[in-house]
């Protein structure tokens, strides 16, 4: 018999639940994309993104995931044959790098395994052998969607400035924005890169580079830069459909507006502390489920862990079963072990993660670890008794 009939629950690391705002705001017939309305419109979603992002620097918005977030940033800034740093602790760290070799650019990458945040010291070193400074930037997750390893950004931007490196740091923040804290001025990224499929609660197809007057001037040093990718036009467009290199995603604006209404009401303050609270109530669920059992999650140390997503390791094949076993009995999406294969597991089946970003509260996490706990017992996984109840409290004393 299956209990999922009914609302289905998404909580996997992006695309995130949309709100019914945001939903209601993008069923629509198309506007005129020459004049009027959806022009102010944008021009108000702009200093919204960048308060979001904690920037006074700029911003351009692209027709693209968040892959094609992490090639516009590239382009703009790293030629071919130059060449970048890669700071990756996991499997999205990877994906970056992989992102600048498909341009030509050389990468050496710091492989800081997918369970430790990156080491600034390590940084420190690399940049200290670069003499030559050809290392034009260092490339970093805030949030590893795949690992849920949150780095410390502002500590790689005090290495670089104590070895008097030029080199840009940039960072990825698709997992992070509008979920963890981030601060872009005040911690030092020269770039960050971001999707709307996440913390901002819009459907996968918008993705958004930030980038202050440094690395603006290393664009303006670039011989060329694809027309498509170019941030100049976008951050600073002469005409309305340069926001976007072409016809304007007018319905994905819609809903960014509507959620850019939802965080400015809440306030981004109020959000971090909601995601750090429910991320607490799930770390607290299974620490007494791993109490009793094989399951424990996949980072140790809670300085270092994500409020956005939780991986979990459970061991094979339990991690995929309960995956399953969630989805086809309760309606309840989990997130699958992206990128997290071991040699006795080399298709990640004994990891799962829980995406907690965004459009979320407490009865849904509550809702979700209850199922989670059923499924445990469904398929047959042992495990510590109590585990809702341990984060029952957490939310109760919040």
């Amino acid at each position: 018999m299956s209990l999922a009939h009914g609302r289905p629950y998404l909580a996997i690391p992006g695309p995130s639940v949309m709100p019914d705002a945001v939903l209601r705001a993008m069923h629509r017939a198309s506007p005129n994309i020459y004049e009027g309305a959806l022009v102010d419109m944008v021009a108000g979603i702009i200093p919204d993104l960048k308060h979001v992002a904690q920037t006074e620097g700029n911003a351009a918005i692209y027709i693209a995931n968040g892959h094609g977030a992490w090639e516009a940033s590239l382009s703009n800034v790293v030629a071919e044959g130059e060449q970048v740093l890669v700071a990756a602790t996991g499997r999205f760290g990877h994906g970056w790098a992989d992102m600048a070799q498909g341009l030509g650019i050389e990468t050496e990458v710091i492989d800081f395994g997918r369970q430790t945040p990156v080491d600034p010291a390590r940084v420190a070193e690399a940049l200290a052998a670069d003499k030559e400074h050809r290392l034009k930037a260092v490339l970093m997750s805030h949030v590893d969607t795949a690992s849920s390893v949150r780095n410390d950004v502002a500590a790689v931007r005090r290495v670089l400035d104590e070895t008097g490196h030029p080199a840009l740091l940039m960072v990825d923040c698709i997992a992070s924005l509008a979920c963890d804290v981030f601060r872009m001025d005040e911690w030092g990224a020269d770039v960050m890169v971001a999707g709307s499929q996440k913390g901002l609660m819009v459907p996968p197809g918008l993705s958004f580079v930030f980038f202050n007057d440094r690395a603006a001037a290393q664009r303006a040093a670039m011989r060329r830069v694809s027309r498509y990718w170019d941030w100049v036009p976008r951050a600073d467009p002469e005409f309305f459909y340069q926001y976007f290199g072409g016809t304007a995603p007018a319905q994905h604006l819609y809903g960014l507006r509507a959620a850019l209404d939802l965080i400015r009401e809440e306030g981004l303050e109020q959000i971090w502390a909601r995601h750090e609270t429910l991320a607490r109530a799930i770390w607290a669920a299974a620490d007494v489920w791993g109490s009793d059992g094989p399951l424990s999650m996949n980072i140790a140390d809670p300085a270092n862990r994500s409020h956005a997503v939780t991986a979990l390791r459970v061991g094979a094949p339990y991690g995929a079963e309960l995956r399953k076993w969630t989805d086809t009995k309760a309606g309840l999406t989990l997130g699958l072990g992206l990128g997290m294969s071991e040699p006795d597991d080399p298709n990640g089946t004994g990891f799962f993660r829980i995406g907690h970003m965004g459009h979320v509260n407490a009865h849904m996490v509550l809702g979700a670890l209850g199922v989670i706990e059923a499924g445990l017992q469904g398929v047959g996984v042992p495990y510590g008794r109590g585990g809702v109840s341990a984060a029952a409290e957490v939310i109760g004393a919040a």
